[in-house]
């Protein structure tokens, strides 16, 4: 059996409410090893804490989503900071910027980014972004982050992050790898209009690449309209393995390698 992992899944979502046992045990029968649950704002990411504890395949990220930008009060960096200190916690993230939705301020948005980025660097640990719509003042601030992180020699400068579940273009993607960023592959890699994905994953480094579902979201082809689950990483895999002429296994291996490396669990 491969070994996978979702490095993406918003398992603490009331969505999974009614049979979340369920759906950890068809992950662990799909060849699912760890599950990452990232937080959006405090309150999920204490979810995503407790999960953690409760099922041993399930880590936390812990961070507030930039749609969640005008939670953050003058508390939020020490309860964050706190919650780090599990040893189940291997990321700072949702964190990011979204001019998409529209749910706060782009200045805020910024504010809020840039100080859990601090916080990472502080903590050494990855982070986990997200991008919609924003990707040059996306490109602008990681660049900052990483320049703040080579001139102290930090470690986190050789895995800062990943740029999770990718929509942008090739060329956003080469600026990402100069920073040592890796890509996330969700289930749109597996859609008629992914086309533009399919081109990404073919042509950049296996080892820069990492595989997501964005569970209950992004229900990858044959699933699409049902509801997502981690179970279904395997399809992104398989369409991986497809794109490259490679095989199921070989994109398991390299993928779990690459998500060990960067998140040390």
């Amino acid at each position: 059996m491969v070994n996978l992992i979702d490095t993406h899944c918003h398992l603490d979502l009331d969505r999974f409410d009614g049979d979340r046992e369920d759906v950890i045990k068809r992950a662990k029968d799909a060849g699912l090893v760890r599950i990452l649950n990232p937080g959006i704002d405090i309150e999920s990411s204490q979810s995503a804490l407790n999960l953690s504890e409760l099922y041993d395949i399930v880590y936390a990220a812990i961070g507030i989503h930039p749609n969640s930008s005008l939670m953050w009060g003058g508390a939020s960096r020490k309860e964050l900071y706190s919650m780090a200190t599990h040893p189940k916690v291997v990321a700072i993230g949702e964190i990011g910027l979204d001019y998409y939705r529209d749910r706060a301020p782009m200045d805020i948005q910024k504010k809020v980014f840039k100080e859990q980025l601090s916080l990472a660097g502080e903590l050494h640990l990855p982070i986990i972004v997200h991008c919609r719509q924003a990707g040059e003042d996306i490109l602008e601030i990681l660049r900052e982050w990483f320049d703040e992180l080579i001139k102290d020699n930090l470690p986190l400068k050789s895995n800062p992050g990943v740029l999770h579940s990718f929509s942008e273009d090739l060329d956003f993607a080469y600026q990402a790898l100069k920073l040592n960023f890796r890509i996330g592959i969700t289930g749109p890699v597996t859609f008629d209009s992914g086309d533009r994905l399919r081109q990404i994953v073919q042509i950049i480094p296996l080892n820069c690449q990492l595989i997501e579902t964005d569970s209950p979201f992004l229900t990858p082809h044959p699933h699409r309209g049902k509801r997502n689950e981690p179970s279904n990483v395997k399809y992104v895999a398989e369409k991986i393995a497809e794109i490259r002429s490679s095989t199921v296994e070989a994109i398991s291996v390299a993928t779990t390698e690459n998500a060990d490396t960067l998140f040390h669990w």
